[in-house]
């Protein structure tokens, strides 16, 4: 599974003290481009990625503080043939505590016709070889 460090920003967090609900999704975002860079190896331009978002399930499991040390973990759970379902979640390393967890399907896109297309079999590659390397 990858993961990557959150920082946490004062201004991340609301009246009550802890962090916005909505601040997570950005939060899903920064480990969504750093996994698809891992899969590449190389800076993802968003407008050639191939793929779009098409549904977004979060469940807040624990509300996040900001002194929480905070990494979003990643991985590709099932690719189909016009879609990928990516699964997140965010944790608190020092803790061990899962904070958050985040189902995302992204849908093959072809951003010229504006119409789905397959995965690509260089994302199919890519996957494979990463989550066989990474588990």
């Amino acid at each position: 599974m990858h993961t990557i460090p959150i920082q946490l920003r004062f201004n991340d967090t609301d009246a009550l003290g802890h962090v916005n609900n909505g601040t997570y999704m950005a939060f899903y975002d920064l480990g969504k481009i750093a996994y698809f860079e891992a899969l590449f190896g190389r800076k993802i331009d968003p407008q050639n990625t191939g793929v779009v978002v098409a549904h977004i399930e979060t469940d807040y499991i624990e509300p996040v503080f900001l002194n929480d040390d905070l990494a979003v973990q990643t991985r590709i759970d099932h690719i189909g043939n016009k879609s990928f379902t990516l699964y997140q979640q965010l944790i608190d390393r020092s803790k061990g505590l899962v904070k958050s967890t985040c189902k995302v399907v992204m849908v093959g896109y072809d951003f010229d016709t504006r119409q789905t297309m397959h995965i690509s079999d260089e994302w199919r590659e890519a996957v494979r070889k990463y989550e066989q390397d990474n588990p």
